[in-house]
């Protein structure tokens, strides 16, 4: 594990002192976000679209990401957070950045972007969904390298442990981050390499939501998130049956009959 990437130390500027590194999570989250945004920028400047629009679809979905993400964090473990002797800590953290909430909260934000700008959701919701894939592929590297979100024990010949992980452990249990890299990644090819055929506007994105939700489903059966219905599903399997239910729905019945040439 390398939770750390590069650990500067103690800097002094202007006899303010802290304590610099360059942290991997953050770095891959980085690298996740600018990786999304030249795939992006490239096909919009293609499209014809204002240069602007790149960036602030890629700046405001972080936003939105990060506050919705925190959200379902403090939704979730409501409980504790009001336990503790320090509430606020724990709301204002760098920790409890789960993907889902961040989905909400970034689909909410871009929505917003894309009012502003005139420009057709369902169209620019097909050119965001297999960028949503990348960034959770590289994003899940991050989780990886400081050992957090890992699975259950097991006894396969790939299982590792992170003993100075978030929380540590010292038995071998799935590596469901790889596993979920992986996975997005291949879903990633699968929906970029075909974004130029023609289609049904919003198909992409509600293939999207099938994929994720399917994978999220499964991958939680190997997580240790805690249970909620029926002591057998966690939150983000309930969402994700949400979100394989909407994309199926729309599928069958889309909002747009028109076929469009994305190319």
């Amino acid at each position: 594990m390398y939770p750390v990437i590069i650990d500067f130390g103690i800097v002094d500027i202007f006899g303010f002192q802290f304590h610099l590194a360059i942290y991997s999570f953050g770095l891959m989250l980085v690298v996740a976000f600018y990786s999304c945004y030249f795939f992006l920028d490239s096909d919009l400047k293609d499209m014809g679209y204002d240069e602007k629009l790149a960036s602030d679809i890629i700046f405001w979905s972080a936003v939105g990401g990060i506050v919705g993400s925190k959200v379902y964090h403090i939704i979730e473990n409501l409980d504790q957070i009001m336990a503790s002797q320090r509430p606020m800590s724990h709301i204002f953290s760098g920790s409890g950045l789960v993907f889902l909430g961040g989905l909400i909260g970034a689909i909410i934000a871009v929505t917003f972007v894309l009012k502003k700008y005139h420009v057709p959701w369902l169209k620019f919701a097909d050119i965001i969904a297999p960028l949503i894939f990348l960034g959770y592929a590289i994003g899940r590297i991050g989780c990886f390298l400081v050992g957090d979100d890992y699975g259950v024990p097991s006894d396969l010949p790939w299982a590792m442990a992170f003993p100075d992980g978030l929380p540590p452990t010292n038995i071998p249990v799935h590596p469901t981050q790889v596993y979920e890299t992986i996975i997005c990644g291949t879903l990633f090819y699968y929906l970029w390499s075909r974004r130029n055929e023609p289609r049904v506007s919003g198909s992409y994105f509600f293939k999207y939501l099938i994929f994720a939700g399917i994978e999220r489903f499964f991958i939680e059966f190997i997580r240790t998130n805690e249970k909620y219905l029926f002591n057998s599903l966690s939150g983000a399997q309930i969402i994700s049956l949400f979100m394989i239910v909407i994309g199926i729905y729309f599928l069958m019945n889309p909002l747009n009959k028109s076929v469009s040439d994305t190319s």
